[in-house]
C-alpha cells in the first residue's frame, strides 16, 4: 500500500507557521538544527545497501526559516567520507564560509568532526535546498529548504490550503562512490543510475516498490502548493500529474509571472513551485517524472511515479499515468523557458542591469587526453574556454582571505582562446585543453554579463549552470551560435527570469547579467554531477569593496582545515 508519507511533514511544517505568526513581524528569530552525518540500511528495488544520510533520513530533513532568520546548522560528520554541505541558493552576502563547497569555500569536515554554518536568511523567501558538496555524495545527502516571506507577508498569489515537497532524485543499486571511482579508473562515465525517485522511492512500476511510494492526499476543492526540487545527479527531468494542471508561481525562490502548463521541466539544482487544484473526479492520480535528454547521449529514461489520491479513495483504485513529453521534446524544453518571467512588480521589482561593465563568453566542451591506464587509452574532461579545472588541496576563500600563494591563479580567460563553428560538425579533435586551478578576478559592484555557448566537441548536450553567492537574470537563450552583432538586441531587459540555476541549451546558448555586490570566492559549476567531476567549473574572485560593510566578514572559529 502506497504511503501517505508527508503527514509528518505537513504537521510540522504547520507547527511552524503557527510558531511564525505568533512572533512579531519585526523580530527574526534564530533556527538552530543539527545534522548527524551518519551511514543508515536502506532498501529500494530489491537491494539493501549502506548510504550516507543526515539523521539516518533519506531524504533529509526540511529545514524551515522565515525570511530574515538566522539560521545555525551544526554538522556532527560520523561517516567514513569528508563532508560539506551546500546551502544551494541562498546568497550568504560576504559569507561565503557558510556557503558548504569543499576546497572553494571551505576544507571539508572530517570524519569525527563538526563545524557549525551560521548564516542569516536577507531578501530571500521560497524554496531553496541543501546538498553534500564534495564526491557524489549528494546522491543521498540533500533536503529541502522553505523560507517563508517575514510574518504577515502574503504570497502574491491563492493562498494555499496545503503544501508539500517534492525531492527529484536517483537511485543505485551499488554504492555510488564505488561506481563513480570505477569510471574514473576506466575514463568513461560511470554506470548510470538505476532508478529515479520522488521523495527517495521510486513508485510501483519498478521491483519490490509498492511500499517504496509517496503519496500526497488531498480534498477535492482545495489549492495545493507543490515546492518541486531536482535533486538528481545527471539529470534533466519532466514532472507532471495526471489529469491536472500545473500553474508555475515560483523558480530558484523567485516569484514568477503565474502561468498554466501540463508539465514543468526542471533541472538538476532548480526548484518550482507550482500551484494545483483538486478539482478533478475523485480518484487517485500519477505524479510522474522521467528524463529529459535531446542529444545522442544514453540516460535512465525509466519513469518514477508517486500518487495524489483523493481523500476518502480506496488504494485498490487504479491510478491513471499522466501524458509526458517524450523524453527529447527540444520543442516543449525551450517553449516552456521562455515562459518564465520574473513578477517584476512593485514589491518584487526585476532589477536588471542595463549597462555592464564586464562581458565574459566562455565556450563549454567536452574533450579526451590521455590516459595509459584508462580503458581506451584516454579520458573524458570538460572545460570552460578550454579549461578544465583543477581542484585545489586548500579551500580557494582562505586562499584568498589571508592571502596565501600559489592555491589559485586569476588569468582565467574571459573569452576562448581559439574561436571556431561551436556548434556546427562534430569535431572529436582535442583543442590542448588546459589544466589548472584559474579563475576570474571581479570588480566589486561592477556589472557581469556572461554567455554561456555550447559546442559539438565530442557532442551537444544541455548544461544546467549554478552560480554561488547569486541570483542572475537570464536575459537571452538561443540555439547555435551566439552572435554578439544581432543577438543582444533581442534581450529581455524588462522582466527576465531570475534564477541560480540556468540551462544552457543543447547546440545553444545562454546569456545572463548580475551585479557582483557579494564579495569573496563564488564557485561556478555545471550541475550535472558528471560533469563537475570531469572539470566543467571554475570561480569567481569577487574583490572587497569599501569599507568593512562591503568586505568579506572574518572566518569562524570553528572553520574546517585541510
Amino acid at each position: 500500500m502506497a504511503s501517505l508519507g508527508c503527514s509528518m511533514s505537513a504537521l510540522t511544517f504547520l507547527f511552524f507557521v503557527f510558531v511564525s505568526l505568533m512572533s512579531s513581524s519585526s523580530e527574526a528569530s534564530i533556527k538552530k538544527y543539527q545534522f548527524d552525518i551518519q551511514v543508515a540500511n536502506v532498501s529500494r528495488l530489491c537491494h539493501a545497501k549502506p548510504i550516507v544520510t543526515v539523521n539516518g533520513r533519506f531524504p533529509g530533513p526540511t529545514i524551515y526559516a522565515n525570511e530574515g532568520d538566522r539560521v545555525l546548522i551544526n554538522v556532527t560528520n560520523h561517516a567514513q567520507y569528508n563532508i560539506s554541505i551546500h546551502w544551494h541558493g541562498l546568497k550568504q552576502y560576504r559569507n561565503g564560509w557558510a556557503d558548504g563547497p569543499a576546497y572553494i569555500t571551505q576544507c571539508p569536515i572530517q570524519s569525527g568532526r563538526s563545524y557549525t554554518y551560521d548564516f542569516n536568511v536577507t531578501g530571500q523567501r521560497g524554496t531553496l535546498w541543501w546538498h553534500a558538496h564534495i564526491l557524489w555524495l549528494r546522491a543521498t545527502v540533500y533536503g529541502a529548504i522553505v523560507i517563508m516571506p517575514t510574518p504577515g507577508t502574503p504570497f502574491p498569489f491563492p493562498q494555499p490550503d496545503r503544501e508539500f515537497e517534492i525531492l527529484l532524485g536517483e537511485w543505485w543499486n551499488n554504492d555510488v562512490e564505488e561506481i563513480e571511482k570505477q569510471g574514473n579508473q576506466m575514463g568513461l562515465p560511470p554506470n548510470m543510475s538505476d532508478a529515479h525517485t520522488i521523495n527517495g522511492k521510486p513508485g510501483p512500476l519498478f521491483p519490490c516498490s509498492e511500499k517504496h511510494t509517496f503519496a500526497m492526499e488531498v480534498e477535492q476543492g482545495k489549492t495545493y502548493l507543490l515546492r518541486i526540487i531536482n535533486a538528481a545527479l545527471n539529470d534533466e527531468l519532466f514532472f507532471a500529474i495526471a489529469g491536472h494542471t500545473l500553474t508555475v508561481v515560483e523558480v530558484d525562490a523567485v516569484y514568477t509571472k503565474p502561468f498554466t502548463t501540463q508539465a514543468i521541466l526542471i533541472a538538476p539544482g532548480q526548484t518550482t513551485n507550482v500551484l494545483v487544484q483538486a478539482n478533478q473526479v475523485a480518484g487517485r492520480y500519477f505524479i510522474a517524472t522521467r528524463a529529459f535528454m535531446d542529444a545522442p547521449i544514453p540516460v535512465d529514461n525509466k519513469t518514477a511515479t508517486a500518487i495524489l489520491q483523493y481523500k476518502g479513495i480506496p488504494n485498490t483504485v487504479l491510478p491513471i499515468l499522466p501524458q509526458l513529453p517524450a523524453s527529447n521534446d527540444t520543442r516543449f524544453a525551450l517553449t516552456y523557458n521562455k515562459k518564465l518571467r520574473s513578477l517584476n512588480s512593485a514589491r518584487y521589482p526585476a532589477n536588471v542591469p542595463l549597462k555592464v561593465d564586464r562581458n565574459l563568453f566562455y565556450t563549454i566542451g567536452l574533450g579526451q587526453n590521455s590516459c595509459p591506464t584508462c580503458l581506451n587509452g584516454t579520458r573524458i574532461l570538460a572545460s570552460l574556454n578550454n579549461v578544465s579545472f583543477v581542484m585545489p588541496q586548500t579551500a580557494l576563500l582562505q586562499a584568498h582571505h589571508f592571502n596565501i600563494k600559489g592555491v589559485f591563479r586569476t588569468d582565467f580567460p574571459d573569452h576562448p582562446p581559439t574561436p571556431f563553428n561551436y556548434t556546427g560538425a562534430p569535431l572529436t579533435a582535442n583543442l590542448a585543453t588546459l589544466t589548472g586551478t584559474r579563475v576570474s578576478k571581479i570588480a566589486f559592484n561592477s556589472t557581469v554579463e556572461l554567455v554561456l555557448q555550447d559546442t559539438n566537441l565530442l557532442s551537444v548536450e544541455s548544461h544546467p549552470f549554478h552560480l554561488h553567492g547569486y541570483n542572475f537574470f537570464v536575459v537571452g537563450t538561443g540555439v547555435g551560435n551566439f552572435d554578439p552583432a544581432k543577438d543582444p538586441a533581442k534581450y529581455n531587459l524588462v522582466d527576465p527570469i531570475e534564477r541560480n540555476t540556468v540551462g544552457v541549451p543543447t547546440g545553444g546558448w545562454t546569456a545572463f547579467r548580475f551585479r557582483a555586490d557579494n564579495p569573496g570566492v563564488w564557485f561556478m559549476h555545471c550541475h550535472l554531477e558528471l560533469h563537475t567531476g570531469w572539470g566543467l567549473k571554475t570561480a569567481f574572485v569577487v574583490e572587497n569593496g569599501p569599507g568593512q560593510e562591503h568586505s568579506v566578514l572574518p572566518p569562524p572559529k570553528d572553520l574546517p582545515t585541510c
